[in-house]
């Protein structure tokens, strides 16, 4: 028979492994009146970029996604252009930018300059031996 204090840990262990699941970040995506960004677009950019932010999500509040077209209609290459801002817990918010012939790869460049950028901010706050 478990003694109450194991029962007590194992509760806990579960309850964290639920509160980490649930952490949410907001992902409110802009674009301009040039890129149809619909439905289908918004969840597949929402979907890249929890994948790839996800070890974030519990120091971030909110990430904002600016699509623009720079030329317009015209087609040149490269022209989309993906502005990512991040807004960490308690800290000024992060922004980057990229430029790329598609919509998909602009945000996926964007989204590695800004792993980048989090990782130097979140890296600098931890105490690190020696320095």
């Amino acid at each position: 028979m478990p003694k109450a204090s194991d029962q007590r840990s194992s509760d806990r262990a579960r309850f964290a492994d639920t509160i980490k699941r649930e952490i949410f970040v907001q992902i409110q995506i802009n674009s301009d009146n040039n890129i149809k960004a619909g439905e289908a677009l918004a969840a597949d950019l929402e979907a890249l970029l929890r994948a790839k932010l996800d070890r974030f999500a519990p120091r971030l509040t909110r990430i904002e996604v600016h699509l623009k077209d720079i030329n317009g209609p015209a087609s040149t290459v490269p022209d989309k252009h993906c502005t990512l801002e991040a807004r960490p817990n308690g800290l000024d918010p992060l922004s980057v930018d990229s430029t790329a012939s598609s919509v998909d790869q602009a945000v996926n460049s964007a989204a590695g300059k800004l792993i980048t950028a989090l990782d130097r901010t979140f890296g600098k706050l931890t105490n690190r031996k020696g320095h």
